[in-house]
């Protein structure tokens, strides 16, 4: 009883970061109803400017550090720190935020990834891609309780952040602006029409919550460390503490927050003991979110909150594919020649592009066709790639056959996925399943019971006596198997073209408009999300063995949850509703033929993150079709300039229509 006592302190911690995040979380949705998923690495951000103030009198900015005489001590240092979290703050309002307020729930989704993606590269150019340790601000005595002994920074930790949390709530209860705030979360243009603002609403929200995630980050830091990685990941948990509180209760934030740092300090503990299971000894602590998420939102799900806009939005327009043989044959050929005249290097990174291009299309078929923001595609090619590794070395499953199992495995998870996609869509499902991606990663591809540390070796392809595989003595990139690849990527957008025309994806596009019109002309809607979600993470399973088969012996690093943001990112880049953006992402996507140029020119290093981020980022502002989007809509104008003979300003991309005087907006896309 003492041990778990000792343990339940220790979870305080934890659960003060919670607290700090998911306020945070919550007080920027009331604001401007978007889900931050860049709330960790925001709050990143400024912990680290203050860990290297504190330590060495260096104001590291995102361009230049600026030099203290002598290290300035804890209180200077934290002031700075946070006010390096308000300029944050304020610059992501005006340049992220404020231009998609009134988006698409999928620009807003991409956007805030973008800013997660560029904020963490930003901090491994800045701050090194090791954890760092941050000196406490607290006391660390200690105290006796019940024979326990409890930590005292801990149990300060909860206390700051209660007050602080409680801050937050009197802001939104007792003030003018707080309760306009409120106010416009349920009927914005009521709150414009008695003169509030809800642009400055919105900056006043993201500085309050950048300055409270901060605060809970600092503290956290001497607990656990400083990376890039861990505090911009712990949103996910957040997330799961936000939808306990209904995205409403502060008070139920902050009691959710701690009991999910206690329940996952007392797994840690339970994971020590020699009767708890070896294959739960690791990443069980995430699993717990993704099934608080998965619970919550199957309960009240439809019964969550929304914010009233002022205008009604729509999806980025789609056009059905057509196969067109000569183009499809010139891009072919040009593969071919490229592939065959390029140098190993080159050759590796076309390669790399053909199999992101076939991830990326995975993203066109759930998001662009079906409508449904799904973050789990990695985690659906990882769950393939490593049983690619089981099927080739345990069992001698030959090539293709192994492919084709492995990919049918993924469609079996991904259709598990989307069952909580029958009651929601749009930002929740993109929480669930990043929740589900984190989960997996954890749970399944970073337990050494599950894939041992010592490597996941996969066989050597092969088929009629030829050899497939990538690497053969000192040639790491032979053309056999970079054909293979090109040749299985016509096959997936043969199936993708013939999929779209046909009656499935006119169904997939139905739902994707307006699920309640789709079923009352017979079309069944969970049937459609189940084939729409099976069919996205079968072409991602495909991806990811080809993965397996390109590396020769998978890591967990290779299907990481951020590494599937940054092929969503190359996607929505692309363009995400059509193959022709698939094929885009590809070439721009990590460690692809875009990024060996740029590293082998530049010697860019970890810079491409932070381009590909600040490229969502600018895509999703200005331009929400995408390249692939924006050039059909120019080469159509110059069409109709040609056949007209005359001038005319060409067409919008597909952004939103005109306002709509309505209270809520509609459920309508650009089909």
């Amino acid at each position: 009883m003492t041990t778990l006592l000792e343990f339940a302190a220790l979870g305080l911690g934890l659960g003060a970061v919670y607290i700090g995040l998911s306020t945070g979380l919550l007080l920027v949705y009331r604001a401007t109803g978007i889900i931050n998923f860049a709330q960790g690495a925001m709050a990143m951000w400024g912990a680290y400017v203050f860990a290297r103030v504190q330590d060495d009198g260096e104001l590291v900015l995102p361009i230049g550090t600026l030099y203290f005489p002598e290290p300035p001590g804890t209180v200077v240092a934290l002031l700075v720190g946070l006010a390096n979290a308000v300029v944050l703050g304020v610059l992501a309002h005006y340049l992220v935020f404020r231009p998609v307020r009134r988006a698409p729930a999928l620009a807003q989704v991409v956007v805030s990834i973008g800013l997660m993606v560029a904020l963490q590269a930003l901090a491994v150019i800045r701050f090194g891609p090791n954890s760092i340790q941050v000196e406490s601000i607290l006391p660390t005595g200690s105290f006796e309780l019940l024979g326990a002994t409890i930590p005292l920074r801990e149990v300060t930790m909860v206390a700051i952040m209660a007050v602080l949390a409680a801050a937050v709530w009197a802001y939104l209860r007792l003030t003018s602006a707080g309760r306009a705030t409120r106010a416009a979360s349920e009927n914005e243009r009521g709150a414009v029409l008695m003169g509030f603002s809800p642009d400055r609403l919105s900056l006043i929200a993201l500085v309050l919550a950048s300055l409270v995630s901060t605060m809970a980050v600092v503290m956290g830091g001497s607990l656990t460390g400083l990376s890039p990685a861990n505090y911009t990941l712990l949103v996910v948990p957040a997330l799961a503490v936000v939808l306990i509180a209904r995205l409403e209760s502060i008070g139920l934030a902050v009691a959710g927050a701690i009991g999910l740092g206690i329940i996952q300090s007392e797994l840690s503990l339970l994971a020590t003991r020699s009767w708890w299971p070896q294959w739960a000894q690791s990443g069980l602590d995430q699993v717990l979110p993704f099934l608080l998420v998965m619970v919550i939102l199957f309960a009240f799900g439809k019964r969550l909150p929304a914010r009233g806009s002022l205008q009604a939005v729509r999806l980025p327009d789609v056009v059905v594919p057509r196969f067109v043989p000569w183009k499809a044959a010139l891009l072919v050929g040009v593969a071919v020649v490229c592939l065959v005249f390029f140098t190993p290097s080159y050759r590796f990174g076309l390669t790399t592009s053909l199999i992101i291009a076939i991830l990326a299309l995975s993203y066109v078929v759930i998001t662009g066709y079906l409508g449904q923001i799904s973050l789990a595609q990695s985690a659906f090619a990882g769950a393939a790639g490593f049983a690619l590794s089981k099927l080739t070395t345990a069992w001698d499953v030959p090539f293709p056959i192994a492919i084709l199992v492995c990919s049918l495995l993924a469609a079996a998870l991904g259709m598990l996925v989307a069952l909580p996609a029958f009651r929601i869509r749009g930002v929740q499902l993109a929480i669930v399943t990043i929740a589900a991606a984190l989960a997996i990663e954890r749970f399944v591809f970073d337990n050494y019971s599950l894939t041992p540390p010592t490597g996941n070796p996969i066989g050597r392809p092969t088929l009629f006596g030829i050899d497939f595989a990538i690497r053969e003595g000192r040639n790491l990139a032979r053309l056999e198997f970079s054909l293979l690849v090109l040749a299985i990527l016509v096959l997936v957008v043969l199936l993708f073209v013939r999929i779209a025309r046909g009656d499935t994806g006119r169904a997939f596009l139905a739902v994707r408009a307006n699920e309640r019109a789709a079923a009352s002309v017979g079309i069944d809607v969970r049937r459609t999300k189940l084939i729409g979600f099976g069919l996205s993470a079968f072409i991602a399973g495909v991806a990811g063995c080809l993965i397996g088969y390109s590396r020769g012996e998978l890591s967990a690093e290779s299907f990481s949850v951020v590494v599937g943001l940054s092929v969503l990112a190359v996607a929505y880049l692309g363009g995400i509703t059509s193959f022709g953006g698939a094929l885009v992402a590809g070439i721009l996507g990590p460690l692809g033929l875009v990024y060996t140029a740029l590293h082998s020119v530049f010697s860019m290093g970890n810079a491409y993150p932070l381009i590909t981020g600040i490229g969502l980022i600018l895509t999703a502002v200005l331009n929400p079709s995408g390249i692939a989007g924006e050039t059909r809509h120019q080469v159509e104008w110059v069409k109709r300039k040609l056949r007209s003979g005359r001038a005319a300003p060409p067409p919008a991309a597909a952004t939103g229509p005109a306002p709509v005087p309505a209270e809520k907006p509609r459920e309508t896309t650009g089909v």
